[in-house]
């Protein structure tokens, strides 16, 4: 009897788990805004089109944003909060204050053309999602499907993003158990650090790998680097004490491409960041590095599958959260 009560209790607990995993999905649909903001895409697709353009590092930048905003409390917009003396927002916490200004002011400005066109309709978190969308396949990535319906938080703390994003100097370990926190496996780990095929990194990110590594003398580098890579690398960032903005691409081959070539640099030993390389050295993940460096069919279908899933984690709808008229303030300030 005690058996098949317990067995009769995970059976009720995981299928109240998937209902209620169901029950969020069931409340986002593409055809969320067809009837009261029909223009909405075509809206965000001309806004993000024109500041790609002009600015090629904005699907990298808005990619990210789109990372961190989702991973910490769910795809709510939450970033985008700006703080105030009653409250430091996540957009101030010290692992988001690299984040490219670029990005808020394009949600920015089409949430203000959105709120002309439909007031108080299109949620700053669904803004985000398809801006992100838009501008994957912008720059040759695959293009996916974004159900909508988010709603946008009614809190931003910069303590809520301690220990819910990865960090440049964690093992993978480490990172594996940042992911599969929040529900998502060592494949999809993978197939989103993919992303890192467009965009780039500080200096003060990998100088560790570059210079005096494992204090070995100052042009000592990690011998996993193809040497003419960190030599050019160092020489990159020679003076980045001076001008701690100095950054370099991710991918050296295709940096403005959304490509599998960052998982054939990792083979080839030209990974930037400590964590990208470990990638190839680690027996968890290796495979599946060598999967997606000779077949992009592969990493785009696993990158759609984990995109599709990391857009709907954590979203708030209904009552637990509102359309905010403003991305940067909530409808209310509570103090």
């Amino acid at each position: 009897m005690a058996r098949r009560h317990y067995a009769f209790t995970t059976l009720l607990v995981v299928a109240v788990a998937v209902a209620c995993l169901s029950f969020t999905d069931a409340k986002l649909t593409v055809n969320y805004y067809k009837k009261t903001c029909p223009r909405m895409e075509k809206i965000i697709s001309e806004a993000v089109t024109s500041k790609q353009l002009s600015n090629p590092t904005t699907a990298a930048g808005t990619l990210r944003v789109f990372f961190h905003d989702c991973f910490v409390s769910g795809c709510d917009a939450s970033t985008f909060i700006s703080s105030n003396h009653f409250n430091k927002a996540e957009r101030d916490a010290d692992i988001n204050l690299s984040l490219p200004g670029d990005t808020f002011d394009l949600i920015t400005r089409v949430k203000s053309t959105l709120e002309l066109e439909c007031p108080g309709i299109v949620s700053c978190s669904d803004i985000l999602a398809l801006a992100t969308r838009d501008l994957i396949s912008m720059v040759g990535g695959p293009f996916y499907t974004v159900r909508l319906g988010r709603k946008d938080s009614l809190t931003s703390t910069a303590s809520s993003t301690d220990g819910h994003l990865p960090l440049a100097n964690q093992t993978i370990t480490e990172i594996i158990g940042v992911f599969q926190k929040n529900g998502f496996t060592v494949k999809e780990l993978v197939a989103l650090t993919g992303a890192h095929t467009i965009g780039f990194s500080h200096c003060k990110e990998y100088i560790n790998r570059i210079h005096n590594y494992k204090h070995g003398g100052p042009n000592a580098f990690d011998p996993s680097m193809e040497p003419r890579y960190a030599k050019g690398l160092q020489a990159a960032c020679a003076k980045w004490k001076e001008d701690p903005t100095i950054a370099t691409f991710n991918d050296i081959m295709t940096p403005g491409k959304f490509d599998n070539l960052y998982f054939k640099n990792l083979e080839r030993g030209l990974g930037l960041l400590a964590t990208d390389q470990a990638l190839f050295e680690d027996k968890r993940t290796k495979p599946i590095v060598q999967l997606y460096a000779s077949n992009q069919t592969a990493f785009f279908n696993d990158f759609v599958y984990a995109m599709e899933k990391l857009s709907r984690f954590g979203v708030k709808t209904g009552r637990k959260g509102e359309v905010r008229r403003r991305c940067d303030a909530f409808n209310q300030i509570s103090t």
